[in-house]
C-alpha cells in the first residue's frame, strides 16, 4: 500500500516521534535490581546522556539501550524500507552514545551500557559482577 503522505512529510512526522524511555526494558531491569537487592540507585535524574539508572554514590550511570536503536548486532534486524535513513540514524545514535560516554567519564562517572537482549537472554549475573568490579576499582563497598 502506497503512503499517504509525500515522503518529506512522512519524514516529518517520524522525526517528531518521541520515545519516553523504554519502559518493559526499565521495568525488567528493575525486578532484577529488586531480585538482587540492590538499592541506592536512582531514575530520570537529570544528568549529561540522561541514563536510565543512576547510582549517586558510587557515580555509576546506567544505560539500558535498546538493540535495534543502538546498533547491537544480535538479532540482525535491518529495515526494509528507508534503509539508508534508518541505517543513519543509527550510526547518529552510536556516535552520540560514544560522546556521551566520553563526557561522563570525564566528569568522575563510571558509564554502564546493558544491551536489552542481555536482559532478556538472562545474562545479568555477568553485569552484576561487572557492577561490583567497577565499585571495587574505585574503592568502594560492592553493591552486592
Amino acid at each position: 500500500m502506497a503512503d499517504v503522505f509525500t515522503k518529506n512529510k512522512r519524514s516529518e512526522i517520524m522525526r517528531a516521534v518521541k520515545s519516553y524511555k523504554n519502559k518493559s526494558t526499565e521495568i525488567k531491569f528493575i525486578s532484577i535490581l529488586k531480585n538482587y537487592k540492590i538499592s541506592g540507585w536512582k531514575r530520570k535524574y537529570k544528568l549529561y546522556g540522561k541514563p536510565d539508572f543512576v547510582f549517586l554514590k558510587y557515580k555509576v550511570a546506567i544505560f539500558i539501550d535498546g538493540c535495534f536503536w543502538h546498533g547491537h548486532a544480535c538479532r540482525n534486524t535491518k529495515p526494509k524500507s528507508n534503509y539508508f535513513y534508518w541505517k543513519n540514524k543509527i550510526h547518529r545514535n552510536m556516535i552520540r552514545d560514544k560522546e556521551v560516554n566520553i563526557v561522563l567519564r570525564k566528569q568522575g562517572w563510571i558509564v554502564l551500557r546493558i544491551w536489552e537482549c542481555n536482559l532478556k537472554n538472562k545474562t545479568i549475573t555477568r553485569f552484576i559482577n561487572r557492577i561490583n568490579k567497577f565499585i571495587a576499582d574505585k574503592g568502594c563497598r560492592k553493591i552486592v
